[in-house]
């Protein structure tokens, strides 16, 4: 058994869900992995991962809707330092997830037909997110 890891810089254009599945997949190739187990981890705690339906795009709009409803910046919240739009982001990350766990089999992530990995931004303003990649298991020579 072996591991790789990397990192992807991946700019986002405030709130919104942006599929990363791709840069992933392109990945795993060029790291020459066959079967093993890929963690995918965002080093950030306003923003988070899901892995989530890649077909409608109504799904991930009305996701981010739902998420503004269970964390409106309009609460009366602590934390305001950062701008309104901090601390409910934090809440948001603290629903969902920082790091995901993906089988791969043949150099693949053996995701569902209707599934993608989405990096989500919470915040309302452009950030600069990084992810962290890491495969261990087998690498093909």
């Amino acid at each position: 058994m072996r591991q790789c890891m990397t990192e992807l810089s991946i700019r986002t254009p405030g709130r919104s869900m942006i599929d990363v599945s791709a840069e992933i997949g392109a990945w795993l190739t060029e790291a020459g992995t066959g079967d093993g187990l890929l963690t995918v981890f965002i080093r950030h705690t306003s923003a988070s991962l899901t892995i989530q339906e890649n077909a409608d795009p109504d799904v991930q709009a009305d996701l981010l809707d739902a998420f503004d409803g269970l964390a409106p910046e309009t609460a009366p919240y602590r934390h305001g330092a950062e701008g309104p739009d901090d601390m409910p982001a934090h809440i948001k990350s603290a629903l969902t997830s920082t790091s995901l766990t993906i089988p791969v089999g043949a150099g693949r992530m053996t995701l569902g037909t209707w599934q993608g990995i989405y990096l989500i931004e919470h915040r309302a303003r452009p950030h600069q997110r990084q992810i962290v990649l890491q495969f261990m298991g087998d690498l093909r020579q």
